[in-house]
Formats: structure tokens, C-alpha cells, sequence
């Protein structure tokens, strides 16, 4: 499905349509994201039930993201090809599969299958990954900040969505929540999704909303080395340079942080003596706590640059 090249009555809305894009993206992330954090709460119920071992359990959250780590390239490859409505819509049917699959679980296999397979995969489609690399294009001078606020999604939909997973859970027990969360993800975002282009020319408009001259011409760069940025990127020449090793070193360093406890965070917070629905709220708020600061620093490293943010 290539993604239609003109959408005339787009460009003719009272807004930006780049801001309705940073709009899909928000709850795209905000239900996609949760749907993998979810793990975390369907985790000790699934144990209790099946009495599998922590780790083989643990597992499979694991073995979603090297899923995710070995298609990222692909994704990479049909979001140039085929347009990144492709990537999402996959990603959705891909994430309801899997969610919605693992209501038939009933050995360890079942359970790499959907919530690894499927699902870490389908998320991956819709998550960091794939929206990271379409964002940038509908904005240049408030870059930063429509992303901050896409991805602010993923803070919202958590203390929104965990707590009610954790509702029914209680109430009608894990496999009515992947059913919920899975049956949600088809009807919200299936439709919301067909609303996403890659770039604002294909709607005949310009970054951030721009006409063809005027504040075009008067925008800042606030690169710290434009030499390195003018550069034309390439993976083998990427590869060969130490900054990008260190990007890399960073990102692997905080998402193994995060995600080792956040897999267990929830099993620990019961087995300690808090509530199911307390822990719930807790693996809400963790991600929740970075929103405004996510928001404040990206609307700064618009005017002051994101190198020295970053530093």
C-alpha cells in the first residue's frame, strides 16, 4: 500500500497538517508503547497460572526486542520504499495478533510466539523506530518539540491504560485484558493511521507549515558542527566513525536499564506487599514523570540547539 501523494483538502485546514500528524503519533505511541509495557502486568498472573519458571517467562520479553533489533533495518527499508503508513498499519496487525493470540496460550512456545514475536515485533512497526523516521520531516524550526510531544503519548497513554489493564485483570482475569487492549488497537489505530504521510510536500505544503519564501529564509541553525551535519550519511560510513558507536553505546546502556526493570517492576512491587492495582499506577507514573521535562527540553534545544541540550 504506497501512500497516496496529494490529500488536497489537507492542505487546505486551518492548521498545520504536520500538527494532526504529531496528533496520530501521540496515540499511536501511547497505546503501541504501553501494549509492550503491559508485559509487565500480564507477567504475574500468567506465572501463577501456567507455574512456568520467572525466567523462561522473562524471556520472552527479551526475545521481543532482538525481534525488533533484527527487523529494524527492514523497517528502515519499506519506510523509504512504500511510505510509513506501510510500517504502522503492520504494525498493528501485527501487535492485535499477537495480543489477541496469547488468550490461546498454553505452552512457553505460545508465549514467544504472541507477546514476543508479534507483538515486540508489531510494536517496534509503531513505536521510537519507525515514527522517529518520519516525524523529522513536517517540521525543521519546532522539530524538537513535535516530537517531544508525539512521544509524550507514551507517558499519557501509560498512567491512562496501565491502570485500566490492571482493572480488568482483576476483574475478569488477564486473557479479557489482551483481548481489550488488542480489540482497542485495531479500531483506534487501523483508521487513525491511514491519516499519516511521509512528508508534508506530498500535501503540497512545507515544514512546519511554511509558504515558499518569508521565514524560510530567516531560520537559525544552532548545529554545533555544520561541516559533520552536511555530511551525506551513510550506514558503512556511519559505521566508521566513534560518535556513532557512542550514540549507540548510549541508547543500548538506558533502554537495558529501563526495560530490566520494568519487566519485573511490577511482579517485585506484589511481592513486597503493594497492591496489583498500586503497582499498576506505579509502572504508569515511571513513565509518566518524564513528560514535562521531555516537552520543556524540546522546545529548548529548538532555540538553543540539540547538541548543548544533550550535553
Amino acid at each position: 500500500m504506497r501512500d497516496s501523494p496529494r490529500a488536497p483538502l489537507a492542505a487546505r485546514l486551518p492548521f498545520f497538517y504536520g500538527w494532526a500528524i504529531v496528533a496520530v503519533a501521540f496515540v499511536t505511541v501511547a497505546m503501541g508503547v504501553t501494549a509492550r509495557t503491559s508485559f509487565s502486568l500480564l507477567f504475574p498472573p500468567i506465572i501463577d497460572e501456567f507455574g512456568w519458571d520467572r525466567g523462561l517467562a522473562a524471556g520472552a520479553f527479551s526475545f521481543g526486542f532482538f525481534v525488533s533489533a533484527f527487523i529494524t533495518p527492514l523497517i528502515g527499508r519499506v519506510m523509504d520504499t512504500r511510505g510509513p503508513r506501510t510500517v504502522l498499519l503492520t504494525g498493528v496487525v501485527l501487535t492485535a495478533a499477537g495480543l489477541i493470540g496469547a488468550t490461546w496460550m498454553r505452552e512457553p512456545w505460545h508465549l514467544y510466539l504472541t507477546l514476543g514475536l508479534l507483538a515486540g515485533g508489531g510494536v517496534n512497526c509503531m513505536g521510537f523506530t519507525a515514527q522517529s523516521q518520519y516525524l523529522p520531516n513536517w517540521f525543521v524550526r519546532r522539530r524538537a518539540f513535535a516530537i517531544a510531544v508525539a512521544f509524550a503519548g507514551v507517558g499519557i497513554g501509560a498512567i491512562i491504560i496501565l491502570p485500566l489493564l490492571q482493572a480488568i485483570i482483576a476483574r475478569d482475569g488477564w486473557r479479557a485484558s489482551c483481548w481489550a487492549l488488542g480489540l482497542a488497537t485495531l479500531v483506534v489505530l487501523l483508521p487513525l493511521n491511514l491519516l499519516v504521510y511521509k512528508r508534508p510536500q506530498d500535501l503540497g505544503l512545507e515544514p512546519d507549515g511554511d509558504g515558499s519564501g518569508g521565514r524560510l529564509a530567516a531560520r537559525r541553525s544552532y548545529v554545533v558542527d555544520p561541516a559533520w551535519a552536511a555530511i551525506d550519511w551513510t550506514p558503512a560510513r556511519a559505521l566508521r566513525t566513534a560518535r556513532f558507536w557512542w550514540v549507540v553505546v548510549g541508547y543500548f546502556s538506558a533502554g537495558f536499564i529501563w526495560y530490566a526493570v520494568q519487566v519485573h517492576q511490577t511482579k517485585y512491587l506484589i511481592e513486597i506487599g503493594f497492591s496489583a492495582t498500586e503497582a499498576a499506577w506505579a509502572l504508569g507514573l515511571v513513565a509518566m514523570v518524564a513528560v514535562p521535562a521531555q516537552i520543556a527540553l524540546g522546545a529548548l534545544s529548538d532555540r538553543v540547539g540539540r547538541e548543548i541540550v544533550w550535553t
